[in-house]
């Protein structure tokens, strides 16, 4: 704080208006108040007054002396200096407002320039990225060259003397007005006032605020409020400082009618004890005060006239300790000290800035960054130009034009004059499909040429990835050209366009025109719908995990048999694998797999799916294995899954993947062990190339996976005959051939990459060698039922055998033979098509298998990539879906769903297309296994069921189960609502003509699900009424929608009936699987948030059955009003009230159609719209409005 009237009186004269005129004899740039005889022998200069010090000059190390002295603008006291905190820069502010900068030791000039037109400048900060400076009633951030960042005018009443920064982007602003101004610098804008002081200081426990009364009050950090105060002086406060535990203070004492005066006692604080200890006094006149910690706690103390004195806070002041600085008398204004407590600075009224240093080599900062300097002038530097010379040309002297004669660059005005180059013709497609928004006109680029680019022609060989056109592309892939990009629009990533209906009017059957269902893509961990689908298509999987049915909550073998069990209802239209991730996420080992994405690494691509995909391929087969193996809970609950499969202890998953194999480790001492164990994969090993020799020898794939099979390696184990680590040599053979050969490829790097690349180049070139010894093939037909509608399969090159072409990135055969043998043990060869065994082959028990699944990680580098899997659908998938019996490869890339050739499903391009995951099965293997499905839901499911609630009571029962004689029968009707809350927020953007894009919806957990009697002497009472516990972040409750309020779903406090979404969806799966219709309004999305597939036949939504086609769907509340007299969703909704009202809507809507013909009900809706047109839509208050109806079941209203 400076207060020029507590300090000398004459301060206070120094007024704008006294510089104006200048005495005769004196410089212009001189104060007409400097006093002539102290310039003697000083050589004044306009912009700078450099005083060096005399080069005899000896600096002591550790003791400060002078080292600098600098006039900025004689006579214009200095008013605030300021070391930069993050170059070697010292800053000086003056009386008149102008900044100026001295760079280094040497004090050379950096920069200079005018803050303020009138007012002095008070206090300097500097920051990264420029320089604050803090004027009566004006903040101004300012580059370290002058240029203005921003400024920050403050009140007229505004007396500012002193900021300070509490982090990066928030600063407080103090001074003689009754509040502190918080600014934020990222808006520019004030964030709130706190009560006012005059100098701040902060520590890591306080902020530290000094009073004009003397007092210095301690705050919170965070909230400011005061949580201590010392009353230091009588009079007023000058400065005071804070280091670790101590708190320094000088100030003025009153002196009654005297006035106040300087007071000699310094006043020390423990902050510990938070009181004081023994005043310090000392021999000078105390105005500035700093703490000096370099090797002890020193206190530097300066004086008005320039004395400076250093001593501890704790000890004795010594007279020995005074310096002074000289200021040729005049008196000092402010003072700093540098960062690194090598330098001092001093401003005096004379305008002057004295440097003073404890070190010759003196650095500001422990570590400044480097100044950006201004480039010398270069003309003092060009060269002398002899005019006399031969070789000079002569247009570089400018010569006068004597000559009438025209000069060439004249051109004549016909050429000069500009002359627009005609617009091109907008493409007609463009007007054909644009729609106007005001004078604006919007239409989709027709990608007729590349954008902001001159169409050119490139290399046919190039175009050949333009040929898959028969999928339309993903919204996302709507940026290049076709023929510009790699990949094949099928193969690239999709994701759904979501509208303001949702998925209602987003066409699937576009990307799959298939009977198989599609599984939708963007659940989080959505990664792994690939894998879904090939454990789908596997018989023996599909029918193990629908038969098993066990009272964990989240058991993964369920979840997978629930939404197999859509996918087998389903028609083409899509799923979602909602319910099975919902409960893969919990599970403690897939976590610490890392094989749970967070959403940001799914939607940027930082996720290493390949990688990933294989070590979800091996964790899904060891827990699935797990449990399908155990036994524990009713049998009444598992159902089938307990009689003919994995009854034995030998699970499913065991027979059908598992292999027996032995390991053997052989230490040098001769020691060998022997373990066996059962595994559910095997892992490619590709050869270790040499580094001197680069090129990649030839391999055939049979014999890698030989030798991945019975893998032999070297490695440090633990030998129990020597009692320490040796190197031990480890090998794997294997006792038995498995089912279901599962192999990880582990292409996960460049190297691997190579490998394989160059392996795809032997087999294609053997592959053209071959076909060019042969005469050609005749080609083989492909099948047309399975082709798309309207589409005959003329590709070329369908058949594997008959062109070279199709062997291209080809090095995986079809069909392997596999054998163990007792003499030469496992044997791996490839097969080629229709090539069988012979008698003796068999004898020897060797077995076929058959290329079933390849899974790729397709690297899309402008999508973050995605997984997509080939399968080879069997006869009874066909058999059930088409009612067609035969094999066809399919492409599964989530919704999208195409047949493609099996050569298709062999090729690797792995500039794009790199293997994960491969599947071969022994030829008829379905034989040995129990296909049949039993569902293994029964009625017990409805029966009473405890609460997971604490705190629920009978009393509070909302439903009444349902007894033995009300189980429901095929066609009853049901009543059904559900309430959801929200698990993660919509993600979306506004285009360009201000509508809004859904980039991914809301994410939605089903909380509440009602179902109601919709027949006999109890209709309308519910017989389920479950709040779903959750164990997932619940984001918003939407209260006001659902009638969820927030500790409804929480186990510990909720006083409702609260159930796992496991019970309650198996309840729902019998009264589905029963054949019960369900009547609710918007069904659909209920079910889909459930995660139920429910056929068409078996729901009856109200809010199609009150709807005219291109109109607006109705709300369940106006049609409650409208046709029954109630008034329903008043505050809050209630899922039994909302259902009650269904039933109630659809007795009405069979009333009305039943008596009045399809002709009078179409009048009945006609009128409906009317009255919501004229309403807006809203209900009135149900006293005043007319009612249309009346209620169809007033007597259960009620329980």
């Amino acid at each position: 704080m400076m207060n020029f009237e507590g300090l000398d009186p004459g301060l206070g004269e120094y007024t704008p208006g006294l510089h104006g005129g200048l005495e005769p004899g004196l410089d212009s740039s001189m104060d007409p108040r400097l006093d002539p005889a102290l310039l003697q022998g000083v050589e004044l200069d306009p912009d700078a007054l450099a005083v060096p010090v005399s080069e005899s000059m000896h600096i002591v190390e550790g003791m400060y002396s002078e080292l600098h002295s600098v006039a900025a603008e004689v006579g214009i006291p200095v008013t605030a200096t300021h070391f930069d905190l993050q170059e070697e820069l010292l800053w000086m502010g003056n009386h008149r407002g102008h900044a100026s900068s001295f760079f280094g030791p040497t004090m050379g000039r950096y920069s200079s320039f005018q803050v303020h037109m009138t007012d002095d400048i008070r206090h300097i900060q500097s920051m990264d990225t420029g320089v604050l400076f803090l004027t009566k009633n004006n903040l101004k951030c300012l580059t370290r060259g002058g240029l203005i960042m921003f400024e920050y005018p403050m009140e007229e009443g505004a007396d500012m003397h002193s900021l300070i920064l509490t982090d990066n982007n928030t600063l407080l602003m103090g001074g003689l007005q009754n509040y502190v101004a918080e600014l934020d610098l990222t808006t520019v804008q004030e964030t709130q006032k706190v009560p006012g002081v005059a100098i701040m200081r902060q520590s890591n426990r306080f902020f530290f605020c000094g009073h004009t009364s003397g007092k210095v009050s301690l705050r919170d950090l965070r909230t400011f409020k005061m949580e201590h105060e010392f009353d230091a002086f009588s009079g007023s406060l000058s400065d005071f400082d804070v280091h670790g535990n101590l708190l320094a203070a000088c100030g003025f004492s009153s002196r009654g009618l005297n006035g106040l005066s300087c007071d000699r006692f310094l006043m020390v604080y423990d902050l510990r004890m938070m009181r004081a200890i023994t005043p310090l006094q000392v021999h000078v006149d105390p105005l500035f005060l700093r703490f000096i910690p370099t090797y002890t706690s020193r206190l530097a103390i300066i004086s008005q006239t320039g004395q400076c004195q250093f001593c501890e806070p704790t000890g004795l002041a010594n007279l020995a300790d005074i310096f002074h600085v000289n200021t040729v008398g005049q008196l000092l204004m402010s003072f700093d000290v540098s960062a690194s407590k090598q330098a001092l600075s001093f401003g005096d009224s004379g305008g002057c800035v004295h440097l003073w240093s404890s070190a010759p080599e003196v650095s500001f900062n422990s570590y400044s960054r480097e100044t950006e300097l201004a480039l010398p002038c270069l003309v003092d530097s060009l060269p002398q130009m002899d005019w006399n010379h031969e070789l000079m040309p002569l247009s570089l002297l400018p010569m006068p034009l004597t000559s009438t004669e025209p000069l060439l660059s004249d051109w004549a005005t016909s050429l000069i004059t500009p002359s627009p180059r005609r617009a091109p013709p907008v493409d007609p497609e463009i007007l054909r499909t644009m729609k106007t928004v005001g004078f604006i006109g919007y239409a989709p680029n027709p990608r007729t040429r590349p954008r902001n680019q001159v169409p050119y022609k490139i290399k046919d060989i190039e175009l050949e990835y333009d040929s898959y056109n028969q999928v339309p592309e993903s919204p996302i892939g709507r940026d290049e050209e076709p023929h510009l990009y790699m990949i094949p629009k099928k193969y690239r990533k999709v994701t759904i366009k979501y509208s303001k209906l949702g998925l209602e009017d987003f066409d699937f059957k576009h990307y799959n025109r298939t009977l198989f269902a599609g599984l939708e893509p963007h659940i989080p961990n959505a990664y792994c719908n690939c894998m879904i689908q090939v454990l789908y298509f596997l018989e023996p999987v599909r029918c193990l995990v629908q038969n098993h049915l066990c009272q964990k909550e989240f058991c993964l073998a369920c979840e997978l048999g629930f939404l197999f069990h859509m996918l087998d209802l389903s028609r083409g239209d899509p799923c979602q694998a909602s319910n099975f991730l919902r409960a893969f996420r919990t599970i403690p080992e897939a976590s610490a797999l890392g094989l749970i994405l967070a959403d940001s690494d799914e939607q940027t691509g930082k996720a290493r799916l390949g990688r990933l995909i294989q070590s979800w391929n091996r964790f899904i087969l060891a827990q699935l294995h797990q449990e399908t193996l155990e036994q524990e809970g009713p049998q009444a609950y598992r159902g089938a899954s307990s009689s003919t499969l994995g009854s034995s202890g030998e699970s499913v998953i065991g027979r059908l993947f598992g292999c027996e194999v032995e390991n053997s480790s052989l230490c040098r001492c001769g020691k060998e062990t022997v373990r066996s164990s059962l595994t559910l994969l095997f892992t490619m090993h590709y050869p270790e190339q040499s580094s001197q020799d680069k090129t990649i020898e030839e391999y055939d794939f049979a014999e890698i996976l030989k030798k991945s099979i019975c893998l032999e390696q070297s490695t440090q184990a633990w030998c129990d005959n020597c009692e320490k680590y040796q190197p031990t040599v480890q090998t794997r053979n294997i006792r038995c051939l498995p089912d279901v050969l599962v192999i990880n490829c582990e292409v996960n790097s460049a190297k691997e990459a190579e490998f394989w690349k160059a392996q795809t180049e032997y087999a294609y070139n053997k592959a053209l060698k071959k076909e060019a010894a042969e005469p050609p093939k005749p080609k083989e037909p492909l099948p047309t039922e399975w082709c798309l509608e309207e589409e005959l399969c003329s590709v070329e090159g369908l058949t594997f055998d008959t062109q070279a072409e199709d062997m291209r990135h080809v090095w995986i055969p079809l069909s392997l033979k596999m054998c163990i043998s007792k003499t030469q043990g496992l044997e791996v060869s490839s097969l080629s098509e229709g090539e069988e065994l012979t008698e003796s082959e068999e004898a020897e028990g060797a077995s076929v298998y058959d290329l079933v699944v390849t899974v790729s990680h397709i690297q899309d580098a402008r999508t973050g990539g995605n997984l997509v899997a080939h399968i080879k659908v069997g006869e009874t998938y066909h058999q059930r879906k088409e009612g067609v019996t035969h094999q066809q490869w399919y492409l599964f890339n989530d919704f999208l769903i195409e047949p493609i050739d099996k050569a298709e499903s062999a090729q690797f391009d792995v500039n794009w297309k790199v293997p994960a995951v491969l599947y071969y099965v022994k030829r008829n293997y379905h034989a040995k296994y129990d296909l049949r499905i039993k569902n293994p839901i029964d009625a017990s499911v409805l029966l009473t069921e405890a609460s997971l609630a604490r705190k629920q009571r009978k009393s509070h029962a909302t439903f009444i189960p349902l007894m033995v004689s009300e189980m429901p029968q095929t066609s009853d009707l049901v009543g059904l609502d559900a309430e959801f809350v929200t698990l993660n927020q919509e993600e979306a953007e506004l285009r360009s003509d201000g509508t809004k894009s859904t980039i991914k919806p809301s994410q939605m957990s089903v909380a509440r699900i009602t179902c109601v009697r919709g027949q006999g002497p109890n209709e309308g009472v519910p017989f389920i009424d479950d709040y779903i516990s959750t164990q997932e972040q619940v984001v918003d409750y939407l209260t006001q929608y659902s009638g969820i309020k927030p500790g409804d779903l929480d186990a510990k406090i909720s006083s409702k009936h609260l159930t796992t979404l496991k019970s309650t969806y198996l309840k729902l799966r019998f009264l589905i699987d029963t054949g019960v219709r369900f009547v609710g309004h918007g069904l659909q999305k209920d079910f889909r948030v459930i995660n139920l597939m429910v056929p068409k036949e078996q729901v009856i939504d109200t809010v199609y059955l009150f709807h005219m086609p291109r109109k607006r769907m109705i709300s369940l509340r106006f049609l409650a009003w409208y046709f029954l007299d109630l008034n329903i969703q008043s505050e809050t909704h209630d899922s039994i009230e909302d259902a009650r009202t269904a039933l109630q809507l659809y007795r009405k809507y069979l009333e009305l159609s039943h008596n009045g013909g399809q002709e009078e009900f179409r009048k009945v809706l006609k009128a409906l719209y009317e009255k919501g047109r004229k309403l807006d839509w809203k209900v009135p208050d149900i006293d005043t409005a007319d009612g249309q109806g009346t209620a169809v079941f007033p007597s259960v209203m009620g329980l």
